[in-house]
């Protein structure tokens, strides 16, 4: 793959205009192995050395066309998201985890697929972990079937103030979900503990609690996650309804222009797994392929910044 010269308008790109003859077949397999498969992938190499930011975003955002069609992250409608630590609390209601230094729980995303591409890496922490949710559940079923029952009802959790036309400020939405004979997951513990700060959120029971304590204690062993570090030039694609994600908090670099800072795309794919109508109905809305779209806000336009906002 080369990319030279100035960057495309990553919003006017097409898969066919960022053709990838000798890799295509293989990123095919690569996306199926994610989807239906162990849930992820790491490639390294990518000279993000020799490239400007420009062609950076450029070269991810062609990779993920061949993946699947890139959807709003948050409430700015950002398609191309930058995880960089921006100085904001992360105790604030309305602040998003990957807005800060701190260590980031093992969560879900809102798309089928999460993709990151490392440009910089932090002074020291920062580690990326991921944990199977589907082993998760049945680790919970062998080991504390009791509090199954919870996890597989619906939480309340805050949308951060990031309302798609038609919702509450709140989403409701199970740990766990079966469906067709496989277990879809979506987890955001920070998300279910700040939408108690909401008016007309019922307050989460001592068994819901517990459930999810259990949940993260499971999430934390190291027979069941796997750790891995980045390194400029690695991309990390995660299946958002089988495997959750970590990171752990980390130290930055004094001088701006050295400090940590990831590209990252969620992914709607079109031939991705079968989902429960909570994830594009009651949650989120839908592509035209029916695949979750992630943050649609009324009046938002959908933009790809080539810095951290």
């Amino acid at each position: 793959m080369r990319v030279k010269g100035q960057a495309h308008d990553l919003m006017q790109m097409s898969k066919s205009e960022f053709q990838l003859p000798t890799i295509s077949r293989r990123l095919e397999s690569i996306k199926r192995y994610v989807l239906d498969g162990p849930g992820f992938y790491l490639l390294r190499g990518l000279p993000i050395s020799r490239w400007s930011i420009e062609e950076a975003a450029t070269a991810f955002w062609g990779l993920g066309l061949h993946l699947g069609e890139p959807c709003s992250q948050n409430g700015k409608g950002h398609v191309l998201g930058h995880v960089k630590n921006l100085g904001l609390d992360y105790q604030d209601p309305a602040t998003r985890g990957y807005q800060t230094n701190a260590r980031l729980p093992y969560h879900t995303d809102s798309s089928d697929v999460v993709g990151l591409l490392c440009l910089k890496t932090s002074k020291s922490g920062g580690l990326s972990s991921i944990v199977s949710s589907t082993t998760l559940y049945n680790e919970v079923l062998k080991q504390r079937p009791e509090l199954l029952a919870n996890l597989m009802r619906p939480f309340y959790r805050t949308r951060w103030g990031e309302v798609p036309e038609g919702k509450q400020s709140w989403a409701e939405i199970p740990v766990f979900m079966e469906h067709r004979g496989r277990i879809i997951a979506h987890y955001v513990r920070s998300a279910i503990r700040k939408g108690q700060l909401l008016e007309g959120v019922p307050v989460l029971t001592t068994e819901q609690e517990e459930a999810l304590d259990f949940l993260d204690e499971l999430s934390s062993d190291p027979a069941l996650h796997l750790d891995m570090t980045f390194e400029p030039g690695d991309v990390q694609l995660v299946c958002n309804h089988s495997t959750m994600h970590s990171r752990t908090a980390y130290e930055d670099f004094e001088q701006p222009e050295d400090r940590r800072h990831l590209l990252r795309l969620w992914l709607a794919c079109a031939n991705g797994p079968a989902l429960p109508d909570w994830m594009t109905q009651s949650y989120e809305g839908a592509t035209q392929d029916g695949r979750p779209n992630g943050i649609l806000v009324p009046g938002v336009p959908l933009h790809a910044p080539l810095a951290a906002e």
